[in-house]
This record gives structure tokens, C-alpha cells and sequence, in this order.
């Protein structure tokens, strides 16, 4: 049983996760985690992974023993404070891998059929001029995945009846049908699809860089669903500006909800914002792993998906 108000929900929720925890907990809300906090004697934090959640916060609530974020990904926490004060943390991995793999394979299908400027000829009705313009197939490519975990694994396996070859660079090799390749500007050199796939730590920071961009060449596409930190954008948008890759599709930035301008004045990009997770199914599934977590910590029981920071 959590108790009334022990919870402070930190952030902007989207309106079904919201239904979602209202049917479970009472909790006190503030939007703005820079902003003032509410009285209360809060055990535990709610939050987004799309949230940063400052050491400045914490350390005005003293009693907090727990945070608990709706997403795969934690970069948005302050382990290291939380690791030195004994707070939990949980995240929600596996009930999102669904939609971010169906997201990333239909940006990847609308990346290479150019789906969306195929839908434009037709609503201006260029079609009636000249015919559209030839796109590139799937089959017989080979897809570099950058980071093999859940959702590395389930995409993996979601991409094999496409006839492609498939590659994987992580920190170690895995019991995996597929090319393993020790560093990303290999796999990247070996791949005419490179999709990210990996978490935002100091390790993958810019870990797409002009070398990396370079490796994958001008017949090669990008496609983005891990995290916008890990690319370096500078050097992304030469590549894309001067023809150094074919294209890219990205679901992620570094700032995010206003990526940099000149992304949006280039052809070869596919963008969307931030939606991997963004189906109500999932987001449902999402809050309730969380919301189980906290049942979890206040009953004193194991965290299903605790953080091991």
C-alpha cells in the first residue's frame, strides 16, 4: 500500500498515463522540477525519462527513498547522488520494446522507399508530369545495430524475415547469430543501414561522429531511436548537408522539444518527435511498471526492474 501523498510526481505527464495513475495512487504534482516543492513529506519521486531530475531537487527532500521514471531509458537521473544516499531507482524496460521496434522499422522502410515525399508527389500532383523518382530496397542490406540489448535483440529479430544481414557492435560479444564488430566505426564500414539502439551514457556520448559517418559512406542511412546525445550533430548535418551518407531518420535529439534548425531544411531526413514509446498501449503498460515498482519499494518487496547504478 503506498501511502496518500508520500509520492511527488515530477514532470509533465501525457493525459492517459495520467488516468493511469490516478486509478492507483494519489500523488502531489510538480511540473517544473527547477521549481519550488510543494509541502509534503515525500518517500519517493514519479517521473519521466524525458525529465531531468536534478541533485538540487533531492537534496531539498531529504526523505526520499526511491524514483521511480516511466521509460527504458535513466540518463535523465543523478545516479551517483543516488547511489551515495542509498535511493532506489527504477526504470520500465521490455513493456516499450514493441513500439519502439515498430517505430524504428517503419522509419527505416520510409527512410529508404521515401514514403512521405511519395505521398507528397501525389497530393501535388506532380505524379500526372513525370513519375517518382526510384528509392532503394531492404532486402540484401546489411543493418549494423549499435547496442544488443532487449530492444537491440527484439529489432534484430523483427528485421530477419526481410532478407538482411545483420550486425552488432555493444561492450562484449553475445551468444548472437550475427557479426559481432568491436567498435562502432566497423560496424559502421560494414553496414548500409546503421541503427542506434544503445543507452546514453559517458561511453556512447557523440559516439556518431565524422569518423563513424565517414566509415558508413554515401550509399549508407542512419537511423536514430536510442538517444540524441549519442550523435554528434555538427557533424551529422555535414554528412547529411554534403552527401557524405544517403540520408538518416532520427526520433531523437540532443535538444529536445526544439531540435537545431537546419535539420529541418534538409531532404534526406526523416524526423519525428520523440514517439518510440508513443502508443497508448505502451504508455499504459509503461506507468502501471512503475507504479509497480513503488508498491514494490513501500512493501519492502524486490523492485521488478530496479536500476543497478
Amino acid at each position: 500500500m503506498i501511502p496518500v501523498n508520500s509520492v511527488l510526481q515530477v514532470g509533465q505527464f501525457p493525459e492517459i498515463m495520467q488516468m493511469e495513475i490516478d486509478k492507483r495512487l494519489s500523488t502531489i504534482q510538480l511540473l517544473d522540477p527547477q521549481g519550488i516543492v510543494p509541502e509534503g513529506n515525500f518517500t519517493a519521486i514519479l517521473t519521466r525519462s524525458n525529465t531531468q531530475i536534478p541533485k538540487a531537487l533531492l537534496e531539498k527532500m531529504p526523505g526520499v527513498r526511491m524514483v521511480a521514471t516511466c521509460g527504458v531509458g535513466y540518463d535523465n537521473l543523478p545516479l551517483e547522488h543516488l547511489k551515495a544516499h542509498g535511493i532506489k531507482a527504477s526504470n520500465t524496460p521490455g513493456v516499450l520494446n514493441d513500439a519502439v521496434c515498430e517505430l524504428a522499422i517503419g522509419m527505416l522502410l520510409s527512410l529508404l522507399r521515401r514514403i512521405t515525399e511519395a505521398q507528397a508527389f501525389v497530393k501535388s500532383a506532380d505524379w500526372s508530369k513525370s513519375p517518382f523518382t526510384m528509392t532503394t530496397t531492404l532486402a540484401g542490406k546489411c543493418i549494423g545495430i549499435a547496442g544488443m540489448g532487449r530492444i537491440g535483440q527484439d529489432l534484430a529479430k523483427r528485421l530477419e524475415p526481410f532478407k538482411v544481414k545483420i550486425a552488432y557492435t555493444g561492450p562484449s560479444q553475445k551468444a548472437l547469430p550475427y557479426d559481432f564488430f568491436p567498435t562502432i566505426r566497423e560496424l559502421a564500414q560494414a553496414s548500409d543501414v546503421l541503427i542506434l539502439a544503445c543507452p546514453a551514457n559517458p561511453e556512447t556520448d557523440k559516439m556518431i561522429n565524422a569518423e563513424v559517418l565517414d566509415a558508413l559512406g554515401p550509399q549508407g542511412y542512419l537511423v536514430n531511436i536510442a538517444r540524441g546525445s549519442v550523435v554528434d550533430e555538427d557533424a551529422l548535418l555535414v554528412a547529411l548537408q554534403q552527401n557524405k551518407i544517403a540520408g538518416a531518420a532520427l526520433d531523437v535529439f540532443e535538444n529536445e522539444p526544439n531540435p537545431r534548425i537546419e535539420f529541418l531544411n534538409i531532404d534526406n531526413v526523416l524526423l519525428t518527435p520523440h514517439i518510440g514509446s508513443a502508443t497508448s498501449e505502451t504508455r499504459q503498460l509503461m506507468t502501471n511498471l512503475a507504479i509497480d515498482n513503488l508498491e514494490a519499494f513501500y512493501n519492502q518487496q524486490p523492485l521488478p526492474t530496479e536500476v543497478k547504478n
